[in-house]
């Protein structure tokens, strides 16, 4: 995999290019570990609220802050219900009942629905190599998200004393990581639309903003105790989660997706969850299933087959008409 820069690239070592999924993966551990001692949606306004603040911050000092047109801040608003509101109140919701690696991989699997929705409203070529993705990707969900013991049971033929509940399903949080990644996905594929009427930097800090304003006024509302039991070693977390996995993170993925090939760099969307993974089992002990696991596999797989199918094909295409030339056979052309 290789991005190509124009600048020194002395600067844009390895640990400059992961840094952004470093952080991310290692804000879901942080959280992960204080959510006991607060309330979901308090935490996730608490994440991206001082976060939008200081995007916003760098906009004015760059000089990208321009005024805003009504059908502008009508686009922040759909931005802000997506991609503020409801991504991260359903990760806050689903980080209460699901460790933060499979909680990483769910939400990171939001390529998958990125592709779809593209091919439905941009009519972008999903391709032979995406459409695997994508089915490999579902096997890899289901294996994540479903009991074990539904999956076992339905491999053997035995469909007896297996009572389906909605509740039950939710209960276990990857689900709620799902929505969480389709909320995700639904705020970047309207990307292309915002950025015809605000600058997108500028647009990231508002809907940030606006979006944590409504999640800690639904936090006021409907939970209690949101900072009573926080202790100065939880208050650090939702700091680094604030200021690193959000702020920090956001910036230099936006910085790095300037000057060299995003997809390429969206490739490495894969070493989120592999971080959050990581961290997760050595600071909270968290352990997976070998069916979970499985389904990790899977969905990395399918989350690099999704970015890569362009350059799959290609190698794929050039593969072959090396080989037509070696024989010395031209290809009939269609």
């Amino acid at each position: 995999m290789q991005l190509n820069f124009k600048y020194n690239s002395s600067f844009f070592t390895p640990v400059i290019l992961i840094a952004p999924f470093f952080l991310w993966g290692t804000a879901m551990v942080a959280m992960k570990g204080v959510i006991d001692q607060t309330t979901p949606l308090f935490m996730a306004g608490m994440r991206i609220f001082p976060a939008g603040i200081l995007v916003l911050l760098v906009a004015i000092f760059l000089g990208k802050y321009q005024p805003i047109t009504m059908i502008g801040w009508l686009w922040i608003g759909l931005f802000s219900l997506v991609d503020g509101l409801m991504f991260q109140g359903f990760l806050g919701e689903g980080l209460e009942r699901t460790g933060a690696g499979l909680g990483s991989v769910m939400i990171d699997s939001q390529p998958l629905a990125v592709a779809i929705l593209s091919r439905w409203l941009f009519k972008e070529i999903i391709g032979f190599w995406g459409w695997l993705g994508l089915f490999i990707g579902i096997i890899g969900i289901s294996l994540i998200g479903l009991p074990d013991e539904w999956i076992l049971n339905w491999w053997q033929g035995n469909f007896t004393g297996l009572e389906f509940s909605w509740q039950g399903l939710f209960d276990n949080g990857q689900w709620l990581m799902l929505l969480a990644s389709l909320s995700m996905a639904t705020g970047t594929v309207i990307i292309p639309y915002i950025s015809r009427h605000v600058d997108p930097v500028v647009a990231t800090g508002w809907h940030l903003i606006m979006g944590g304003f409504v999640l800690f006024i639904l936090s006021f509302q409907f939970e209690t105790s949101q900072w009573i039991n926080l202790d100065l070693s939880a208050w650090l977390s939702i700091a680094y989660a604030t200021i690193f996995g959000s702020a920090i993170a956001y910036g230099l993925f936006f910085f790095l997706a300037s000057k060299g090939n995003l997809t390429s760099l969206s490739a490495l969307t894969f070493l989120t969850p592999v971080f959050a993974l990581t961290f997760g089992n050595l600071l909270l002990e968290e352990r997976l299933s070998d069916l979970q696991w499985q389904g990790v596999c899977l969905t990395l797989v399918s989350i690099y087959l999704i970015n890569q199918r362009e350059k799959i094909n290609q190698f794929f295409r050039q593969e072959i008409l090396t080989f037509w030339a070696k024989i010395k056979i031209k290809p009939i052309d269609k």
